[in-house]
């Protein structure tokens, strides 16, 4: 019966640099030898091979941080790594022992770069005295190549490097040469697969800028227009080794089809909203060119402590580059039932309209549409009211994470001016998002988070506007703590409706206890109007609490629990969870 192998142990890990610590970390970060230790089940033939890779690996690593004298020595069993034969090898090694002697840091005795892009320059560290550490060549040699291109000359190449240790002064000497070649006009853009997507739609979405001068920014765009579209899984494109004549540049497109349709769910629960149930499902070619059909459901209320049962369904079709290259066009529809504590609602819209990409961070668009609503509440009774509508609205969004956002900022700005079709009422309804996340530590543990929301209704009385053109507060998606749509303006005789402005503020800390687990701390509050946004007249509420968050790979799963702490209208506790930030 063979006998188990004996693990491999790490006799020493010796670095002659007194004092340095982070030099011995980091060199044994790098090492496999280090990562052959921990390998329970390594063998003899493996050991040896993380050894003999270790010399180069750790040279390297030197020379990364500057030091060019080194000596690494590596041995098994006290032997020397590099001359233990490969065909004569015992059962198994028992003990690695790295040794490493860095030597002087060098510094940079000489720094030239030539020639440069226009208004180009070097990285601070490129300098005569700075450090000698490869990783800087590397990033001027990159930087000054990425000058060049940005400049339009796309087949810049190093065409000289001259690169002489002086160990007796510890610096190194280092020419670096750039050959520019001619300034690049974009050529053609050529496809080398077949998509379902057809081809003429392909080449609008994507607005190649032929006969343009070349850019790499220019390139990245289009690759970005072809990717939100959503119908791709990869977009690759790749210039062409030689130019044409005129310095033209072709440019190759390898297109991967995404599956066409895909669906998805959420819940949400609260204990005084009860459960929420939502649902998607979406196609991604509807029509050949990248249309993108998605139909969502929701229901809601659902064992909720106010109102009835709640139910949507909505429809919107997206036609990219419906206007042109980053204009798209669109319809929806959407019907809804409402069942709430103070009013009921149907609703029934239609429209359409499009949109515009200006950049990464900022997007608008506006619409026209008919809306059909009938309420019904104790005060008011029974009403309906045919609208046209022209929403519009714009959003920039500087957020470094849309699920966990640690840093930036986020503002959607909405507004949708109005008109009575059945009536001769007419008014505008604004509403603004404002969020803005600060992370307190570089390890981003500590982030505090706040949000601003306001909006008003003007030009109509309260009699003429239906209950999704007015404003309540409570709940999740304003004050935590208080009972949905808690506050609103009171008519008397108990019967509530919402109110012509809004304003909302909500306050967190969030700190990371784990990789996994996190805290949060919050306070929220509310003000209602019955007239204008800072109106004199109104009411006020507030709440507080503390919650849990579980990240996962789709976002943190959400648990707060919140009180009243300002306010008559609500007491006790109200819990809820979800999937996401609170916002």
């Amino acid at each position: 019966m063979a006998l188990p192998a004996t693990a491999l142990e790490l006799g020493g890990f010796n670095v002659a640099a007194a004092g340095d610590e982070d030099l011995r970390e980091t060199l044994m970060d790098a090492s496999l030898v280090v990562e052959a230790v921990e390998d329970t089940e390594i063998t003899a033939r493996g050991a040896l091979a993380a050894a003999t890779a270790d010399y180069a690996r750790l040279v390297r690593t030197l020379y990364a941080l500057g030091y060019y004298s080194g000596v690494v020595n590596i041995t098994l069993d006290g032997r020397e790594a590099a001359a233990i034969p490969t065909f004569n090898l015992p059962a198994q090694f028992g003990q690695a022992v790295v040794s490493v002697e860095p030597g002087p840091r060098f510094t940079l005795g000489l720094a030239q770069i030539a020639p440069l892009a226009p208004g180009d320059t070097p990285p601070e560290d490129f300098r005569v005295g700075g450090p000698a550490r490869s990783t800087v060549l590397q990033e001027t040699v990159d930087s000054g190549v990425t000058g060049w291109r940005n400049a339009g000359h796309a087949k810049v190449e190093l065409a000289e490097q001259s690169v002489t240790a002086n160990h007796a002064q510890s610096t190194l000497a280092v020419r670096l040469g750039l050959l520019p070649g001619p300034r690049v006009q974009f050529g053609r853009l050529v496809r080398t697969n077949e998509s379902a997507v057809r081809a003429k739609r392909i080449a609008r979405i994507a607005g190649f800028p032929e006969g343009e001068v070349f850019s790499p920014e220019e390139l990245e765009t289009v690759a970005k227009r072809l990717r939100r579209t959503g119908a791709f899984s990869s977009v690759s494109l790749t210039e062409a080794d030689t130019l044409r004549d005129g310095n033209t540049l072709d440019v190759a497109l390898a297109l991967v089809d995404e599956k066409p349709r895909r669906f998805g769910f959420g819940a949400e629960l609260s204990s005084f909203e009860g459960l929420t149930l939502s649902s998607f499902w979406m196609h991604r070619n509807l029509l050949g060119g990248a249309e993108r059909l998605r139909i969502d459901g929701e229901i809601s209320n659902i064992g909720g402590q106010t109102g009835g049962i709640d139910y949507s369904l909505a429809a919107r079709l997206n036609s990219p580059a419906f206007f042109g290259t980053d204009s798209d066009g669109f319809v929806y529809g959407s019907i809804l039932d409402e069942t709430e504590e103070n009013y009921d609602l149907q609703q029934a819209r239609i429209g359409a309209g499009g949109s515009r990409i200006f950049s990464d961070n900022f997007k608008a668009e506006v619409a026209l549409e008919l809306r059909y609503v009938q309420t019904n509440d104790d005060f008011y009774g029974e009403r309906t009211f045919f609208f046209l509508n022209a929403p519009l609205s714009a959003t920039w969004d500087y957020r470094d994470d849309v699920l966990n956002p640690t840093e930036g900022y986020y503002l959607k700005a909405e507004g949708m001016p109005f008109l009575r079709l059945d009536d001769s009422g007419a008014g505008i309804r604004f509403y603004a998002d404002g969020r803005i996340f600060r992370a307190v530590d570089a390890e981003k543990n500590f982030i505090l988070a706040g949000r601003l929301q306001m909006g008003s209704t003007l030009g109509a009385d309260l009699a003429d506007l239906p209950p999704d053109f007015l404003f309540y507060s409570g709940g999740g998606g304003t004050v935590r703590g208080q009972p949905f749509q808690s506050l609103g303006v009171d008519l008397g005789g108990g019967t509530l409706s919402g109110g012509k402005s809004f304003i909302g503020l909500s306050g967190e800390v969030r700190a990371s206890v784990t990789e996994t687990i996190g805290l949060v701390g919050f306070v929220d509050a509310g003000f209602i109007s019955a007239d204008g946004l800072f109106a004199d007249e109104g009411d006020f509420h507030a709440g507080a609490g503390l919650g849990l968050r579980y990240n996962t790979g789709i976002g943190p799963i959400r648990l707060d629990v919140a009180a009243p702490v300002a306010g008559d209208t609500g007491d006790g506790v109200q819990i809820y969870v979800g999937i996401g930030q609170s916002f």
